[in-house]
């Protein structure tokens, strides 16, 4: 072991959390392999005979998704987390840590899990390495992130890495029996400290509180690592687009959750001769190069996509992408060894068992909402080869979007840098029967960032403006693939007819085609997105009066940013309520 500092953190670990042996992954597929095959001899993965390589297992019911509110930001002051997190002392909540900590892996395997967020040797990545007692959680990182032995010879002797502590928090006594998925249904913490740059998670092995490469590093440690040197960690994909003339432009887009962001990613288009390829579909890093281009990679080497909903006719590259070496977490088990969820198929195929482990029951759900597939980002078809580029890909354009049925229209520009980060600062969205709270209930979700910044958004906003001082910014729009007519019915075909409203952002980033001036912002000029008057009146006429309601719904909503929100911000709304 060449890094000093790294081996005495995990024997400091070690000595903290008792486990029987201590393990070092190496990253093999070979390791990959014996992983998931021990969890099937223990009858926790299934292996499935209709995908090669493929698994299949189910999570305690109690263990399903992110816990927001058992997630917290340790910051010095409660301040510099802000409203929108969880604030903890620091001090007290590593004492609190400590204790449940201690002892916490007796019976079990630590597993050391060294990984690299983005390209490996890239100026861009950051490499952290993760303790878990939680073999799923390997075998998942083995497929989330570039980890292993290269890794490991990446950060030499004394290179920085980001210290990510986790474990199930059930211990083992002697001859006791292991359950299937261990965690803690009452003690379950997602704990970051960004000025020491640290995590640590306890009680849960679901995904998001589990697999400390994605949210946890990528977003809430990298956020606070980018405003402090000058660059940006989000939650947004990351596409090319080709004309049929071979020119390419790539775009970062960010949308709150059921807005299409990963069929978006996967886009089959339907206009001859254009092509998308994806490089990421959740975390965009970008940084500016030293030409002031800013750049992108996505840090991620997988997918980590929700099931239900996903089909052939939703999106057909993702449904090619989980053929093979795919694992899959709260799906329906079949009885040919397959799975299947709720929007899979029009028919439900004869099952094994939903879930919940039971026989299916008319009624409930085949398979959790937030059933998840795990698979290697390099079997999407569309898969753009610059993922791989150390320098990242150039971003000509960035995208904001929500699910509004009414008022905003099909695709707006903004007018200007600042006006851009008002357009990211002010995504909305209305609930869903899938989410808590009244349907149709707006939820603002800036950025959609809400759950994953690492500091105060009021401070995040102003790091965008400042993003853009003296800088050529990528040119900022805004889309709304969900307004509806007067009995319920969506206008706009949207899944591959999206191409169309790209198009016409390719255009007007070189400014090819015309725009017409809203309340809201830039809208295509007539005649530029082949509409016929009817459905453009359907889908770009704003109602002023409703405007006006949500510029006074969000002046209540910046307000409790306080002094952090920047004066760009207010001035910006103060100018749209007088002009309205």
């Amino acid at each position: 072991m060449k890094h000093q500092g790294l081996k005495a953190w995990v024997d400091k670990m070690a000595a903290l959390c008792q486990p029987d042996q201590i393990y070092w992954c190496n990253g093999t597929e070979q390791e990959h392999a014996r992983i998931c095959q021990e969890m099937v001899d223990k009858g926790v993965f299934v292996k499935l005979k209709k995908r090669p390589g493929s698994y299949w297992c189910a999570s305690d019911p109690g263990d399903v998704a992110r816990v927001e509110d058992r997630t917290f930001i340790c910051s010095e002051r409660e301040e510099q987390a802000g409203p929108t997190n969880n604030w903890r002392d620091p001090e007290e909540m590593r004492q609190t840590l400590h204790g449940l900590f201690e002892g916490c892996m007796r019976g079990r395997t630590m597993y050391v899990i060294p990984f690299c967020m983005g390209p490996i040797g890239s100026e861009l990545s950051l490499i952290g390495v993760e303790i878990s007692d939680s073999p799923y959680v390997v075998a998942n990182m083995h497929i989330m992130t570039r980890m292993g032995d290269e890794v490991l010879e990446a950060l030499g002797a004394d290179g920085t890495f980001v210290p990510c502590m986790h474990s199930v928090g059930v211990p083992l006594e002697k001859g006791q029996k292991d359950v299937a998925w261990p965690y803690r249904p009452d003690d379950k913490y997602i704990v970051h400290f960004p000025q020491a740059r640290e995590i640590w998670s306890f009680g849960s092995g679901y995904g998001g509180n589990a697999l400390l490469g994605k949210k946890c590093l990528a977003l809430r440690i990298a956020s606070t690592d980018a405003r402090r040197d000058g660059w940006l960690a989000e939650h947004m994909l990351i596409i090319q687009l080709k004309s049929p003339e071979g020119k390419v432009k790539y775009l970062a887009a960010a949308f709150p959750s059921a807005c299409g962001k990963t069929n978006l990613a996967m886009l089959k288009p339907t206009l001859p001769g254009w092509e998308i390829r994806c490089v990421g579909d959740d975390i965009a890093w970008m940084r500016f190069d030293h030409e002031g281009k800013l750049r992108a990679i996505n840090p991620e080497y997988g997918f980590f996509g929700v099931a239900p909903g996903t089909s052939m006719d939703s999106n057909p590259n993702a449904m090619a992408t989980i053929e093979k070496n795919t694992i899959f977490t709260n799906v329906a088990l079949t009885k040919d060894g397959d799975v299947w969820w709720e929007g899979m198929t029009d028919e439900m195929p004869e099952l094994e068992c939903t879930w919940k482990l039971k026989p299916y029951i008319e009624g409930e759900q085949a398979a959790h909402p937030n059933a998840r597939f795990t698979c290697p980002a390099k079997q999407c078809p569309v898969i753009d080869p610059a993922m791989d580029d150390p320098k990242g890909v150039p971003i000509d354009g960035i995208i904001f979007g929500g699910r509004r049925a009414k008022l905003a229209p099909l695709v707006f520009e903004s007018r200007s840098w600042v006006h851009g980060v008002f357009v990211g600062a002010a995504v909305s969205s209305e609930r869903t029967a899938a989410q808590a709270g009244k349907v149709g209930e707006i939820r603002h979700d800036p950025f959609a960032m809400l759950p994953f910044c690492g500091y105060n958004m009021g401070d995040y906003f102003g790091h965008w403006i400042k993003m853009g001082e003296g800088k050529k910014m990528p040119k900022v729009f805004h889309v709304n693939w969900f307004r509806q007519d007067a009995i319920g019915n969506y206008i706009w075909p949207g899944f591959g007819e999206n191409m169309r409203v790209l198009k016409w952002i390719f255009e007007r980033i070189d400014e090819k085609v015309g725009v017409k001036e809203s309340c809201m912002g830039l809208i295509p000029e007539k005649g530029t997105l082949d509409l016929s008057n009817e459905e453009r009146e359907a889908l770009f006429t704003i109602d002023r009066d409703e405007w006006r309601r949500e510029l006074q719904g969000l002046l209540e909503y910046f307000e409790m940013f306080g002094s952090h929100l920047p004066k760009e911000l207010r001035d910006q709304l103060n100018t749209m309520l007088e002009q309205t």
